[in-house]
Formats: structure tokens, C-alpha cells, sequence
């Protein structure tokens, strides 16, 4: 039985063990990215889930982790907010509205992914330069170090012992002087401030508690205005305040953390048949639950951060009614022109940082995936996540990165991923719970190390000068913008780069025939960027009556280029000066025969005219060209 699964699935322990490895790291950095959305860590975990699993099994890039990633969640924050405004003025309101036009978002931006790989966009993140590559890999790994960093902040505890709330002030409810609280229409005394207790002005019934520039209600112990010397404010709660931990809550983290990162390095150097990030996990964990240390676990983070904890059986339950889940949105115009925008956003982002970590992996593992394959599979994933109330996701670099280390290469790997998620969530919720932070943090700053291209500083000054500058530029716009954006933009300088460089390559040989006949050679290529220069090597005023223009070892690139063959000719003409081309291409010649039967005499025919045969599918020739026939 044995040798039957290693027949089928070759790799299948380290898959197994690489997969719940994963599925550990994946949780706070899931729930994390949940808090920002505002949306329920379940929700964001169930569609780590549905994403993970789907891309797994049909992807085109075994051992590539998908999950419920930060550089989609970040993308729907505005919209969740909006849509909560927007379900607030129905004429039956519905609360939580941001959350129903989510999952349409979610669902559209799976169906653009899927049309993105059925038609073939996909292959064009070969047109990525390695540059823009190093500096995606080196601008997510400072990404998530730095994310790593907030774990080590805890949350500050207001007078009453509860997490603190950072509250914006609004519009000014009441006026205060001398510790009198005033109806700011009629001046009339309401409450009176004695220390931290304000009090009923009329029965002396203390009603408010005063701390550190918030009024808490005195029942009810939430902050309900922001007070100053001159008054009580509205407030508008911006979430939990953070403060860095001290002390000996700080120095067990540490600890922790920097065992966690020893085990990771030194294990594999005694054996590599169990993974060393998992192993790090279980004996941390271990030694953070029997020695009492009062270190924060994965618990603490989903509570601290206002969530229920990783129990999700009733919510998940509750989503797998779809007609009832999807009951609350208007299918409708606006509703389409409300998320389209977002959800175009998140699908460009998601596949950007999908098919980036594929080609990591190619990379990693001396293979090749499928980019197309793996549109249309995150696009199913993302559909059916929207469909039963997950959120959105992609390929996510840290964890593939993390699988890959740990010896995940083959498709189990990724679904052990998913299902080990959703036993979690179901069933083990109590026992990952204990799981402490300082573990996960450990292994994640040791996956940060190994994603970063640490070469990169060594080649800097070894490549060319606009190369560095866009791997420096990449970097930077990733740590301090988006992915998509940096990439955009590194895409954009390395093309302008080559353009230029490529423009400054065309040259003109000239010689004279027997007969007087002026030759002008042409080398290089001929496009839009070098145009101006091609036009200068010609002197139609002082040139003889008979001109060649060779273009054997030239190549007419665009219309640009035509145009400027087109105009140069009809210099000539006007000069009254015979001009003839040779050694065009086919199909630079319809296209000149096509913009003016004056061609047909111009251009000459010679068997020695170029043809460029361009493949396609590059994937599909492998041998040299010479061995195939065309």
C-alpha cells in the first residue's frame, strides 16, 4: 500500500507535513488582514479555505500556497465601509451591507480572473524583467517583516481594563468651562466634572467617567465623546490602540521568537525528514502551554483584535444557505457600478502576485507552471469562495515560500494545507489557539530571509545602471504603495530603458555603385524610439539621382517605423530623386503596398528578403529551430 501511494503521489509526507506547516502560518496572518478589512477573521479563513483548496487541485503551479492575502484584503477596505453607508440608506436598511457587496466583488473579480486565463493573459508576465522580479521579491519580504514587527505590540488597556479604543472627535455635542458641562444651544449646566467622575447636574448621579481625554458611559464603560477644555466631542472609533510591549512580556517574546528562528536553521543540519518549520511550532508551543509563560497566543491575537475566536462551525454553517447569504443584495446597475471597480483592482493585484510567486517557484524548483492554467483555477476559487462567504485571495509569496522549504512541491501539499485550515476552524480551535505568536513570528522572519535576494546587493554594481534602478525602484513602491503599482512601474521603466537603448543601435552604411548609385546600408532595429535617428543618416538635398536603402540587416519593427520609410520615400520623390528598398520583409511589404500603390515599383523583390518566424509558444519548440520544418 505504501509503495502504491509513493507511486501516486511521490512526495506525499513532505507534502503532508509542509501543508500543516503552512496552514499554522497562514492563520495571524490571515486574521491580521481581516481586521483591516473589517470583516470576521471566519470569514477571512474560509476563504483561505475555498481559494486555497481550488487552486490547489487545479492550478498550474503544484506547491504554490494560495490564501486570503493582504494585497487583495487592503483593496476592499473603502468599499466594506461605503457599502455600509450605502445599506444604511435603503429603504429597509440592512446592516452589514459592505459585507454582502464584498462577496459579489469577490465573485466578479474571480470571473475576470477566469476570462484573463481563458484567454492567454497569463503568459504575459513573461514579459516581467528579472530586475522588476528581485525587486517584487525583496519589497514583499521587507513587506512582511515589517508586518511581523506589529506583533510585537499588544494592546493598550484603558481605566476599566478593556482595549483601548483610538476615537476620532466629530462635531461638538457640548461646551465645558469651569468643570461644567453646558447645552451648547442654551448654555444650561448639565453635567458637573468632579475629577474623573461627571455627574447629573440635577440628581448627582455619577452618568460619565473621564479618562485620558475620552468620556466613557458609565453603564455601559464605552467611550462615547472625546473631551477638551473646550468641550465634548462626537467620536468616530478608528480601532484599537497599540503600544509596544515592555518588560517581561517583551523578553519572552524575543526569546521565543529567536528560538523558534534556531530551530528552523539548526534542525535541518541534523535531519531533513521532518519539516524544521513545523517542529519549531510544536516544541515552542510545548514549552510557551507547560512552563506558564505568559506569552500571546493565537488566541489572544484573534480576541484582542475583536474577534470570537477560531471557533467558525456556526458562521461556516450558516453560510452554506446561498440564497438566504446572498438575499440582502440588490442585483442591480448600481450595484454592478459600485464593486466593478474594486473588483477589476483586486483581480489585476491578485493575479500580479500569483503568477510573480509561480515564476518564484519555477525558479525554486527548476520547473514550470502554467500562468494561464492558474488564472482560471484563482478565479474558480475566488468565485466559490463569494459564493458561500469567503473572501478573496491569491497566491501568497510567504507561505509558498514556507512550503517550498519545508519540501512541499506537489499539489497535496496545498490541499493538506486547505483541509488541515478548515479542521482548525471546525474542530481544533481550542489547541491552535495555544499556538503563540512568537512561534509564527519566528517562522515567518526566517522565511523572510530566505525569500530576499540577498544577491542582489552583491550585483548592483555589476549590472546596468538602469537595471539596478529599477530593482531599487520596485523595491521601494512595493513597500510604500502596491504591488500592482510597482510592478506597473518597473515594467514601464525597463521598457522605456530598452527603447532608448535600443533606439541609440541603428546605423547607416553608405557606399556608392559603379553607375553612382548611392547605397545606404541600414543595421539595427527600426521603431518609434529611433526614427529621429534614422531620418538623419539620409542627405536627400545633396544626395546623387538614384538612391538603395538596404534593410538586410535591419528589422522594421512597428508603424512607426513604416511611416517614416513612407515619408522618407516621398522626400525623394519630391526631390525628384529615384529611391528603391530591398530586403524588406513580408510583412512590412503589404503593409507598404497597402499605404500606396507607389510601392510596387519602389520595393524589389529578392529570394534574400527576410522572414521572421516567431513562435507563439516558445514552450512548444524546445529543440533548435534548424530541426524543425517550416
Amino acid at each position: 500500500m505504501t509503495d502504491f501511494i509513493k507511486k501516486i503521489i511521490p512526495n506525499a509526507k513532505d507534502d503532508v507535513l509542509a501543508g500543516v506547516t503552512v496552514s499554522l502560518a497562514m492563520i495571524p496572518e490571515v486574521v491580521a488582514f481581516a481586521f483591516v478589512a473589517q470583516i470576521s477573521p471566519i470569514v477571512a479563513l474560509f476563504g483561505a479555505f475555498m481559494v486555497g483548496i481550488i487552486s490547489a487541485l487545479f492550478g498550474g503551479r503544484p506547491g504554490l500556497i494560495s490564501g486570503a492575502a493582504g494585497a487583495v484584503a487592503v483593496i476592499f477596505v473603502t468599499m466594506i465601509q461605503e457599502g455600509h453607508a450605502k445599506g444604511l440608506l435603503f429603504d429597509n436598511p440592512v446592516e452589514n451591507m459592505g459585507y454582502f457587496y464584498l462577496l459579489a466583488a469577490v465573485v466578479l473579480m474571480g470571473i475576470i480572473q477566469v476570462f484573463a486565463g481563458v484567454f492567454k493573459l497569463g503568459k504575459f508576465v513573461r514579459l516581467i524583467p528579472h530586475p522588476v522580479m528581485m525587486g517584487f521579491v525583496n519589497g514583499l519580504a521587507i513587506v512582511i517583516f515589517m508586518a511581523q514587527l506589529g506583533m510585537f505590540k499588544e494592546n493598550k488597556k484603558d481605566f476599566f481594563g478593556q482595549n483601548m479604543r483610538k476615537t476620532q472627535s466629530k462635531e461638538l455635542i457640548y461646551n465645558v468651562s469651569d468643570n461644567k458641562v453646558k447645552d451648547i444651544t442654551s448654555n444650561t449646566v448639565l453635567f458637573t466634572i468632579e475629577g474623573n467622575s461627571i455627574k447629573n447636574s440635577s440628581t448627582g448621579k455619577e452618568v460619565f467617567f473621564l479618562s485620558e481625554g475620552q468620556v466613557f458611559d458609565a453603564k455601559t464603560k464605552k467611550v462615547v465623546f472625546n473631551a477638551t477644555d473646550k468641550g465634548f466631542y462626537s467620536v468616530k472609533d478608528k480601532g484599537v490602540v497599540k503600544t509596544t510591549m515592555q518588560g517581561e512580556t517583551l523578553y519572552i517574546m524575543i526569546g521565543l521568537v529567536l528560538l523558534t528562528m534556531l530551530i528552523v536553521w539548526g534542525l535541518p543540519k541534523l535531519t531533513t525528514k521532518v519539516p524544521a518549520a513545523l517542529t519549531a511550532i510544536l516544541i515552542v508551543t510545548l514549552i510557551s502551554v507547560f512552563s506558564g509563560l505568559s506569552s500571546i497566543n493565537v488566541g489572544d491575537f484573534i480576541r484582542d483584535g475583536g474577534g470570537a475566536g477560531l471557533n467558525g462551525i456556526d458562521e461556516i454553517s450558516s453560510k452554506l444557505n446561498i440564497l438566504e447569504l446572498w438575499s440582502h443584495l440588490p442585483f442591480n446597475l448600481d450595484t454592478l457600478k459600485f464593486i466593478a471597480p474594486y473588483a477589476f483592482l483586486a483581480a489585476s493585484v491578485g493575479l500580479i502576485e500569483t503568477l510573480m510567486t509561480m515564476n518564484l517557484v519555477d525558479e525554486l524548483t527548476e520547473s514550470r507552471g502554467n500562468g494561464n492554467r492558474e488564472c482560471v483555477a484563482q478565479g474558480a476559487g475566488n468565485i466559490f469562495s463569494g459564493l458561500f462567504g469567503g473572501t478573496g485571495g491569491c497566491g501568497m509569496i510567504g507561505q509558498t515560500v514556507i512550503n517550498i522549504n519545508a519540501g512541499g512541491r506537489g499539489r497535496l501539499s496545498g490541499v493538506m494545507m486547505a483541509l488541515t485550515l478548515l479542521t482548525f476552524i471546525l474542530f481544533a480551535d481550542k489547541y491552535i489557539e495555544q499556538v503563540p505568536i512568537a512561534a509564527l513570528v519566528g517562522v515567518m522572519f526566517m522565511m523572510v530571509i530566505e525569500t530576499f535576494a540577498w544577491s542582489s546587493f552583491r550585483i548592483l554594481k555589476k549590472i546596468p545602471v538602469s537595471d539596478a534602478f529599477v530593482l531599487i525602484i520596485v523595491s521601494a513602491v512595493t513597500v510604500f504603495f502596491d504591488l500592482a503599482i510597482a510592478v506597473f512601474v518597473g515594467v514601464i521603466i525597463s521598457a522605456l530603458s530598452f527603447a532608448w537603448t535600443s533606439a541609440k543601435k541603428i546605423r547607416a552604411r553608405k557606399r556608392f555603385k559603379e553607375d553612382g548609385t548611392k547605397i545606404y546600408e541600414i543595421w539595427g532595429p527600426l521603431f518609434f524610439g529611433s526614427i529621429t535617428d534614422f531620418n538623419a543618416k539620409f542627405d536627400v538635398k545633396n544626395d546623387p539621382d538614384t538612391i538603395e536603402i538596404d534593410f538586410v540587416e535591419a528589422r522594421v519593427s512597428d508603424h512607426s517605423a513604416i511611416e517614416a520609410i513612407f515619408g522618407l520615400v516621398e522626400k525623394y520623390q519630391a526631390a525628384g530623386k529615384k529611391v528603391t528598398l530591398k530586403h524588406l520583409s513580408e510583412d512590412c511589404k503589404i503593409l507598404l503596398y497597402k499605404a500606396s500603390p507607389i510601392f510596387t515599383d519602389i520595393i524589389i523583390e529578392d529570394i534574400d528578403d527576410p522572414r521572421y518566424h516567431l513562435a507563439a509558444n516558445p514552450e512548444k519548440f524546445p529543440k533548435p529551430l534548424g530541426d524543425y520544418k517550416f
